[in-house]
């Protein structure tokens, strides 16, 4: 099968495109077709192997851990699916190994779900791991209900866009940092927009004066600290970007693949309570483009790598 997988850590250039064998389907997996696959941060931060000392790599590896796409066998074991199924998937392994930069992924079944009907394979793909994000950080790590004030940053993002929809269908406010580019975009989605950078403490605090109740921090460093002083009394934080949150109180999210979470989220889209903006697409042979573009960190939305549907 064709496919994009890199021999060593390091920049782009190490991504190689060409023929691998096409994966085992163990008893509990299915075989996908990939159609479509997101880029994500964490692509390019395993690719450099900032996750070495957490997850073990078995190069060549395949990077990518979303996918939407066709069942194209199913495993021994594996009832929920027949061959045809279009389905997506958060589609990751205790180690860097099988991901779905390629024709081909074996997909566990406990990483996936239905594809919601009303998206195309490139928007549908861009919601696994985003979704699955802002779903888990929402609804686990800050429980963010009717009335509260939610700040999210980076809300132009993969991530931070799906979350403000799913913040103002709980019945949240949502404030969203972003560049003034991006501002139209999160009105849309219903949130308020602030510019980030210097002075961003101060133009929160003139939309909420007694403090935000909850804040998803996806951006770190600075961004964390200002937060934690932007806090109401009782508010809660939480990051998916920096351990350092802990520190602060908060908690960090790594995100988990959850089957129920992820049949959630389908119906949410079918319901069209949330959707996907795709940035920009790639085709599989330029997937070091996609990461380059990933890396500059000014994407609004998702940036997803497609192949021909045609076997």
């Amino acid at each position: 099968m064709k496919a994009i997988s890199y021999r060593r850590y390091g920049g782009p250039e190490v991504l190689e495109y060409g023929e691998l064998p096409e994966p085992k389907v163990g008893p509990d997996a299915v075989l996908v077709r990939v159609r479509a696959a997101a880029v994500n941060p964490v692509d390019w931060k395993c690719r450099e192997g900032y996750l070495d000392p957490v997850l073990d790599a078995v190069f060549p590896v395949v990077p990518g851990w979303d996918v939407a796409g066709t069942v194209a066998r199913t495993g021994a074991s594996v009832p929920e699916f027949d061959v045809g199924d279009e389905v997506i998937g958060y589609v990751r392994e205790d180690l860097l190994r099988h991901g779905t930069f390629a024709e081909y992924v074996a997909a566990p079944v406990r990483t996936l779900a239905r594809k919601p009907r009303n998206l195309s394979f490139e928007e549908a793909a861009g919601l696994p791991l985003a979704g699955l994000t802002a779903y888990q950080v929402l609804t686990q790590a800050l429980g963010v209900g009717h009335g509260d004030t939610l700040l999210v940053h980076a809300a132009a993002g993969g991530v931070g866009s799906i979350a403000v929809q799913l913040a103002r269908h709980f019945g949240a406010r949502v404030i969203g940092t972003a560049s003034e580019h991006s501002h139209e975009h999160l009105r849309d989605l219903g949130a308020e927009p602030v510019t980030y950078g210097e002075g961003l403490a101060e133009r929160v605090r003139a939309l909420a004066p007694g403090g935000v109740d909850a804040i998803l921090d996806s951006v770190g460093g600075e961004a964390l600290t200002v937060s934690a002083e932007l806090l109401a009394d009782g508010g809660r934080l939480a990051s998916i970007a920096d351990p350092a949150v802990t520190a602060l109180g908060g908690r960090y999210v790594f995100v988990r693949p959850n089957t129920a979470d992820l049949y959630r989220l389908s119906e949410l889209a079918e319901e069209e309570i949330i959707s996907v903006h795709v940035a920009r697409t790639f085709p599989l042979e330029r997937t070091a483009d996609a990461h380059r573009l990933s890396q500059e960190g000014h994407t609004r939305g998702k940036i997803v790598v497609t192949l021909d549907g045609e076997d």
